[in-house]
């Protein structure tokens, strides 16, 4: 994808209050060192979550759902968390786009390189198998030194938006829309290392129903075995991690995955949300449980899990 060309019209007064806005965080961001903005951004969250009351009945949901023997009192503490998360992922996102290399550079630290450095001495591709994190639009420009990556994502409705977002990311990455499925292939078979979640509810469409956590049948994508079934790539868990010393983020790259993808999609499936679980474990209240994980239900007709 090409660096997108700025268009007269992003100027209309129909986007100044969303240009104000950038213009703030970038100022922000640009200006304050990483651990004020850490604490601030907390804070954010914190009143950002009160405001979105749906959003945060969502997350309640999701954590009686995933955690229903844990204690009242934990998953109150994971909540906690997550709302400071939701304001600090701000930040980190303008972070992003906009710091420096030298100044990114300073927050990571590294496990598990020599997996994807054996696969580019073998010139494989190599399917980065992440989950959303808040840390996700970090996690991409933070990676990127060490490896040039394919990201996939979604476009954003908004065409000011997505023209931020697309010249943040491209930063980081070469960006190819989800439903290009044949770039994905195509990226893996060339060797590059491509940067894929599966974790979210999309649907039906190329989904099974297999245990998420403690949900028996949640609806889970099979993109991960289509990308990698026709192509000689491996499969590498990877993890971000923000630390609780506000030192920065720690990325982890797992081992690959063994016997993956097999012939069968609905094991494949389970494989890979085992994987997302233990992930998310590392830091619980660092991953989205405000998106609605469960709104597919197995058959039309059954309730909704959110009310």
């Amino acid at each position: 994808m090409q660096k997108p060309p700025f268009k007269l019209r992003y100027l209309h007064p129909r986007y100044w209050l969303l240009w104000f806005g950038v213009s703030l965080l970038w100022l922000i961001v640009t200006l304050l060192p990483y651990r004020v903005l850490i604490k601030l951004g907390g804070g954010l969250g914190t009143l950002l979550m009160k405001l979105l009351k749906k959003r945060e009945k969502t997350a309640v949901r999701n954590l009686e759902l995933c955690f229903p023997d844990m204690p009242q009192s934990e998953r109150d503490d994971i909540l906690k968390g997550h709302a400071k998360s939701v304001g600090i992922a701000l930040f980190e996102t303008g972070m992003a786009w906009w710091w420096p290399q030298w100044r990114i550079n300073k927050l990571v630290t590294f496990s598990g390189l020599e997996h994807i450095e054996a696969a580019q001495k073998q010139n494989k591709g190599v399917l980065l198998f992440a989950l959303h994190t808040f840390c996700l639009e970090i996690g991409g420009r933070l990676f990127s030194s060490k490896a040039k990556l394919t990201a996939v994502y979604r476009p954003h409705n908004n065409e000011v938006m997505e023209y931020l977002q697309v010249c943040g990311r491209q930063r980081s990455a070469k960006l190819i829309t989800k439903r290009n499925i044949r770039a994905m292939i195509s990226a893996l078979g060339n060797g590059e290392s491509v940067w894929y979640t599966s974790d979210q509810d999309f649907g039906r469409s190329k989904a099974v129903f297999v245990p998420f956590f403690a949900v028996p049948q949640a609806a889970t994508v099979v993109g991960a075995s289509i990308l990698t079934q026709n192509t000689d790539s491996v499969v590498l868990p990877y993890v971000i991690v923000r630390k609780d010393d506000g030192s920065g983020y720690h990325i982890e790259l797992k081992p690959p995955l063994e016997n993956f993808p097999s012939n069968d999609d609905t094991q494949d499936a389970i494989y890979s949300n085992k994987i997302v679980e233990q992930g998310i474990m590392q830091a619980p209240e660092q991953y989205m449980w405000l998106h609605r994980r469960f709104k597919t239900r197995p058959n039309k007709d059954d309730p909704s899990l959110y009310k």
